[in-house]
């Protein structure tokens, strides 16, 4: 059964922009804490957020994390999301959740494009499906159940199959994240995660998030001879996010 990518922000720093303001601030300020708290907390903190990001000074961005939860995405994707190491990750296990009633998968955009070829996916999918459950039976014939079982009979599962997995970054690995994953360069699946990411983060914390995006918004494209071409379509996209 294909699956659909869904991405829904749990929970953050409560306040997250007062937060990091106030980070920011105590760099800054020989006054007590419990100034500056209430000096944060009377005033808007985007222009002097926006200020900090311009500057480089994203220490203080660190103070404050974000947890998504994520399914619908190959097993190919979620090994490109733990590359990024300032992350911690919690992933669904095949070694403890059976398959047996279907594994779901994911169908690239270019075979699903193709009638012929997605039809073929679907049934090596579907073959897929049948050993995986003649192995757990076979198994289980031997004496062999429950995640002894599972743990063995998964190696035959695809790339492809979906995965479900939960987040949590700091805000500043979340902009280092965005800068990577929301280029056109990256690949496809990762790339969508990663805008549907910064959709929430950004209305959670828009003075954090409201530059947020691929290296090119703000400055020339990273990329060199292997750029999109693209910078101007690609910053329009991101100023209507």
């Amino acid at each position: 059964m294909e699956s659909k990518l869904n991405v829904v922000l749990l929970a953050c720093t409560p306040d997250p922009e007062q937060t990091v303001a106030a980070a920011a601030k105590l760099c800054y300020s020989a006054s007590d804490v419990s100034v500056i708290k209430e000096t944060v907390a009377s005033k808007d903190q985007e222009p002097f957020i926006g200020k900090l990001v311009d500057s480089g000074h994203l220490s203080p961005i660190e103070h404050a994390s974000f947890t998504f939860a994520i399914e619908g995405i190959s097993r190919a994707c979620s090994h490109q999301l733990v590359r990024h190491r300032l992350a911690s990750y919690s992933q669904q296990s095949q070694r403890y959740v059976s398959m047996t009633d279907g594994f779901g998968y994911i169908i690239p955009p270019s075979i699903s494009a193709d009638p012929s070829l997605k039809e073929q996916f679907e049934f090596f999918m579907e073959g897929i499906q049948e050993f995986y459950n003649r192995l757990i039976d076979a198994l289980k014939d031997r004496g062999i159940e429950g995640e002894a079982a599972f743990e063995d009979a998964r190696f035959v599962l695809p790339n492809a199959a979906e995965t479900k997995i939960i987040v949590t970054m700091n805000g500043r690995e979340l902009l280092h994240f965005f800068s990577q994953r929301c280029c056109r360069r990256a690949q496809w699946e990762i790339r969508a995660m990663a805008v549907e990411m910064l959709r929430l983060a950004k209305k959670a914390a828009p003075a954090i998030f409201g530059d947020a995006g691929p290296s090119c918004l703000n400055g020339p494209c990273p990329e060199g001879a292997y750029s999109c071409g693209s910078a101007d379509e690609v910053r329009q996209q991101f100023r209507t996010l």
